[in-house]
Order: structure tokens, then sequence, then C-alpha cells
């Protein structure tokens, strides 16, 4: 498959990595080699994966992204934890029951926590980060730490305006069941620039992501109606937690940093870090080893 540049691609906001080594072919799982499923409090089926041994680390990702997206950082992770990789609702092999609201993500969140035992460790990424966030405040004890990179929360000037005109395009988009105008349309609010896109469209990447397009309603639902920090919901975090963003996206997306800081400000005792050097699509063999310190 080819590989589409990261210097193209100037993801941002709800994107999460979109490049050929998130639909890469997946590394042997555990339980020998079976997708999982657990069925979430209004009947619907989340499929996942999970490898490794120890406490559970449950992988939370973000838009256009299946749990194949979680394999890498899994792998790096597996000595020392059991980590989950899911398809969140409507992705992948997990079923999608109507209406969708974030409450019903969080019971899918909830579901994989009671299948390892009644507690684990939260990691999310991007509009996965947000998710990770709000299920931190509503599941209290039953996440032990969270951490978080990069949610795109954004308070900047003119922000909320562009986010309610973006997400009226969007909705008209997928209401006319017009996925690959919807994929592109969010791709290019993301920053993705022309030449990227193009690329996008030719790799095999793409057809996958169209297959995903409804569920972008769903990462806008989680970011919010104006996009604004939800100061409220992260005050109530218990979890001991850490939030991050990259060195390398002050640059490319600024308004991840005033973001992050507040974030880091209004959850309880969380710990702030910047990632030298990485961007929005952080490397995971980056950030392993920082994941791995902090929820040892």
């Amino acid at each position: 498959m080819p590989v589409i540049s990261r210097n193209l691609v100037m993801t941002g906001l709800l994107a999460l990595a979109i490049f050929a080594k998130s639909h890469a072919a997946e590394p042997p799982r555990t339980d020998n080699g079976k997708t999982m499923q657990v069925t979430s409090r209004d009947g619907t089926r989340i499929a996942f994966d999970r490898w490794g041994k120890g406490p559970s680390l449950i992988v939370v990702n973000g838009a256009l992204a299946d749990r194949s997206g979680g394999a890498e950082l899994a792998q790096l992770l597996a000595d020392r934890f059991t980590v989950y990789s899911y398809d969140r609702r409507g992705r992948g092999d997990s079923a999608n029951t109507k209406p969708y609201s974030v409450e019903r993500e969080i019971e899918d969140i909830e579901a994989l926590i009671d299948n390892a035992g009644g507690t684990a460790y939260l990691y999310g990424k991007s509009s996965g980060a947000s998710l990770a966030l709000q299920a931190a405040a509503a599941l209290g004890d039953k996440v032990r730490k969270l951490a978080i990179y990069e949610a795109p929360y954004s308070e900047a000037k003119g922000a909320a305006k562009e986010w309610r005109e973006f997400r009226v395009k969007l909705d008209g988009l997928l209401a006319a069941d017009r996925r690959a105008d919807a994929v592109t349309v969010f791709l290019k609010f993301s920053g993705a620039p022309d030449e990227a896109l193009a690329k996008m469209k030719a790799s095999p990447a793409w057809s996958r992501m169209v297959a995903m397009a409804p569920t972008l309603a769903s990462d806008i639902a989680v970011v919010g109606e104006d996009r604004s920090v939800p100061v409220v919901v992260a005050g109530r975090i218990k979890a001991t937690t850490l939030v991050m963003d990259g060195g390398a996206s002050l640059e490319t997306l600024p308004f991840m940093r005033p973001t992050a800081d507040k974030l880091g400000k209004t959850i309880p005792g969380a710990r702030r870090q910047v990632v030298e050097g990485q961007s929005h699509d952080v490397s995971p063999k980056v950030l392993a080893p920082i994941l791995l310190s902090f929820f040892s």
C-alpha cells in the first residue's frame, strides 16, 4: 500500500493520522487471533482486538480511524499492559445503534472496561482524546489514569463561527449520503492540502475513509457545539491525567497549545507535557515510552 507523505498532510482539529500505516495488516492478536466483542448497554456490539498482558489500557481513536489505527501503539505497549484497540460504533466490525449520542459512546468504553475487569487506563488522541476525557469524567473510579493528546478544542478568535459553518455543511453532505464529498470537506477543514488529498483519493485507504464518513458526525458531536474547552466536564475528572500536545503543532496548529494548557489547568492535578518534535500525527515510537512511564 503506498504511503501518504507526512510532510504533505497537516491534519488538525479532529483528524487522526490518515496514512497507510494506519490501515496496514494487523499484527497477531491474543485469544488465537479472533476478533472479540463486548455488548454495550443499548445492545450495540463493539469489536476490539487485545494485545499483551498486565493492567488494562484502552486506546480511543479519533476521526476516520478504526481499530487498526491503534495497532502499532498497542504492540509497543503490550509488554507491560493488556491493550485494547476497538472500533468505535459505526466503524469496522462494530454495530451502530441509532440515535447517536456521546453518552452511548461512553457506555461503549464502560463495556470495554467491564470486560477488562472493572478498571482501566485510557489513552485518547484528537477527537478520541475528547471522548476519553468525557468518559473519565463520567465513569469516575473505573478510569485509573487518563492520557490525552491534542484534544481539538479551539477558543481562537472566529473558531466557533467557523466550526458552526463547517458543521452545517458537513451535516448537509451526510444527509444527502455524499460520503466522499463529506470526507473531502472534513479533510480540507482539517488543513490537508490539495496534493495530499489527491494522494489519499488514489490510495486503498480512501475507500475505508469513505465508508466511515457517517461517523464524522459522531466526532463533531464529541467535540461540542462551539468547540470550546469543556471546563465543567474536565473539572470533574478524578483520574490522574497527562495532557499532551506536540512541539511541532505550535507552528501548524497553534490553537493546540493554549487548549492543552487550559485543560492542564482545569483537570485537577493534571500533568502537562509537550512532546517535542511531534505534530498532530504523533509517532507511536515516540509516544509509547511516555505512556509506559505515565501508566506504570
